[in-house]
């Protein structure tokens, strides 16, 4: 969320760690990801889904969320894969005399609301971190992990984002101030206290980590039984923030797969000033990282492109693809970035990036399907426009600035 990763970080000296998250090596005591990880019962393909904070923010209501859930619905995003409806911060009151977490006056009855969503052929999922406070203020899960992951349960939730935030001042600044190695164990501690307390309630509930890449979770959250974890710290609505994101994805892709996936951040098409080229390329790219889809866009006055956008059937199938490839960046030439997405059945998809920014077009750009490891002349299919197109080493093409060409091809090595 908007309040966590930056201020947080920034406010406590360690903000110079989430640029270096990607480079940062995982402790020797931590198992690798996939010697240790349990067999999954939940995201085997990318999380789909709304979550409420990019538009309601501290907003957000009951009623919010079963009209979102209503609208999920009718606009045919449900159809197109879209399941989880997910409260963001803000929804917790206070504990009672023997510590059981109840929800705010904006959410009367949590079990209702999610049998509500259930009714719906939906998922419901919350939010919470592992301090004192959630990173809004409100009440976080320090000391209660058992208790809020039986509550959780009980009122029916699949799925739970866990954000850092109070966690930095509250335990890991306040038990070892100088020592990172031991910093870097309370956080690895506090997010398997969690996953252990999901696990033992019995329900297949998606642990989202939320912790903004730092000391590298893809290297030890698997194993933990983590589902998803985010790589960088939050997206914004405009270009650079998320081609930055993008990039920084580069060299992540042998961590992901069925269960366990990078997550860099929610979906902001739809939202602030971004063209429909770039609406299309940040879509593109989050499905060919397969990326947990999670919208969060106004749903009641969607316009009719961003709808199409996001449910465009061919690009969905890249991020649901269940071989569960994660894209790498093959090669970048000037200001055009190319990427490679192995799919099931031996099939492939290549995206094209233009990141410059001069609004015409690549010079042309020339496509070396050497690099790619394929041989042309070979089919491919545009995946936006739905023409087919002959693919031949060397061949010019041209794109709008901030836009993307995705093909599917037959096959790739």
């Amino acid at each position: 969320m908007r309040i966590s990763a930056s201020l947080c970080l920034a406010v406590f000296g360690l903000g110079a760690v989430m640029t270096a998250a990607a480079q940062t090596p995982a402790p020797t005591h931590v198992a690798k990801a996939h010697a240790m990880a349990p067999k999954p019962e939940v995201a085997l393909t990318p999380p789909m889904g709304w979550n409420s904070w990019n538009y309601f923010a501290e907003r957000v209501t009951d009623k919010d969320i079963r009209d979102s859930a209503d609208q999920i619905v009718s606009t045919g995003m449900k159809d197109a894969g879209y399941i989880y409806v997910n409260i963001d911060d803000t929804w917790q009151g206070k504990r009672d005399e023997n510590g059981v977490l109840h929800a705010n006056d904006k959410f009367p009855d949590m079990k209702a609301l999610a049998d509500y969503v259930h009714s719906k052929g939906l998922k419901i999922g919350i939010y919470s971190g592992p301090g004192t406070k959630t990173c809004a203020g409100y009440e976080g899960s320090l000391g209660h992990e058992e208790q809020d992951a039986k509550t959780y349960a009980e009122w029916g939730m699949d799925y739970l984002k866990y954000d850092l935030c109070s966690f930095i001042p509250d335990v890991m600044h306040k038990q070892a101030p100088d020592d990172e190695a031991a910093q870097m164990r309370l956080m690895h501690q506090a997010y398997d206290k969690m996953a252990k307390a999901l696990q033992a309630t019995g329900r297949p509930i998606v642990l989202s980590l939320c912790q903004y890449g730092w000391d590298s979770p893809w290297e030890w959250a698997p194993a933990m039984g983590g589902n998803s974890w985010r790589t960088t710290g939050d997206i914004e609505a405009n270009w650079n923030s998320m081609y930055t994101i993008l990039s920084q994805q580069a060299g992540l892709e042998k961590y992901a797969g069925p269960g366990h996936w990078n997550d860099p951040d929610m979906l902001e098409v739809g939202n602030g000033k971004l063209s429909l080229a770039e609406n299309r390329t940040h879509f593109t790219m989050w499905a060919m990282l397969n990326a947990p889809l999670l919208a969060g866009n106004d749903l009641p006055h969607m316009k009719p492109e961003i709808k199409d956008i996001l449910t465009k059937k061919e690009v969905i199938e890249l991020n649901q693809d269940k071989l569960g490839k994660q894209a790498s960046r093959v090669y970048s030439e000037g200001e055009v970035d190319v990427w490679l997405k192995h799919l099931s059945g031996g099939a492939g998809a290549i995206a094209i990036v233009n990141a410059g920014s001069d609004r015409v077009s690549t010079h042309p750009f020339h496509l070396n399907l050497q690099k790619l490891g394929l041989h042309g002349p070979m089919h491919a299919r545009d995946l936006w426009t739905g023409k087919d197109v002959e693919l031949r080493n060397d061949m010019p093409i041209e794109i709008k600035s901030h836009d993307v060409l995705l093909l599917r091809v037959g096959s790739a090595r």
